[in-house]
């Protein structure tokens, strides 16, 4: 079976597929592509035109979550997706929060101000972020802190919602935001032990060199 990711690195929910591929240690390729500049039916591929995109054979999966899903019933070793119903229902859930909750807001108002319109020649608004991390996610970070169960955020060990979660801070620490631990003891340590993870820092060292200046 041949995978091949298409996608760019510094989108978040092309890194949550990266890290479940290296976590499941199942072997594929990475093709690049940026949603700005996508290449010639890009649309044939991906209808609503984003990343990630994951071809398999001749098969073509689309959305991150779905091509999470995917993988897991394929490689089902080590389980990403907790067997019982409930758990399940959790982990899912705080994927789903981060991934429709807390995204769209750090992706267009923090993370594309400080981190993307700079590698497109643009001027940043720091002042806008800044209200936005300082005013609008400790909330999300509140709430974050109150769900981990211990070591992860379901059970005794890693799942998707892990993943989502320490997926999600990779690009506030690109942006120079970090959970003061003062106030997040916990999400702090959590996001400490999530990026210190060889799939994690797999996807984060690439990155430090092109659009790491701000990682805090």
């Amino acid at each position: 079976m041949a995978y091949t990711l298409l996608g760019s690195a510094i989108s978040p929910f092309v890194r949550k597929v990266k890290i479940v591929l290296l976590e499941k240690q199942i072997a594929h390729t990475v093709e690049d592509v940026v949603p700005f500049n996508p290449p010639a039916g890009w649309r044939a591929i991906s209808p609503l035109g984003k990343i990630p995109v994951l071809r398999h054979d001749d098969k073509i999966v689309n959305d991150s979550t779905v091509i999470c899903e995917y993988l897991e019933r394929l490689h089902p070793t080590p389980a990403l997706h907790p067997g019982d119903p409930y758990a399940l229902a959790r982990a899912r859930w705080i994927e789903e929060y981060v991934d429709g909750g807390v995204i769209p807001v750090t992706g267009p108002r923090v993370f594309f101000e400080l981190v993307v319109k700079p590698l497109l020649g643009q001027k940043t608004d720091e002042i806008a972020a800044k209200k936005v991390v300082d005013e609008e996610l400790p909330a999300y970070f509140d709430y974050l802190e109150a769900e981990i169960e211990g070591d992860y955020y379901v059970g005794d060990r890693l799942s998707i919602a892990d993943i989502a979660v320490g997926n999600l801070f990779v690009n506030l620490r690109l942006c120079g935001v970090k959970p003061d631990p003062s106030r997040w003891r916990m999400l702090a340590a959590f996001v400490d032990r999530m990026h210190a993870r060889a799939s994690f820092k797999a996807v984060i060292e690439p990155l430090l060199g092109t659009v790491g200046k701000r990682w805090t």
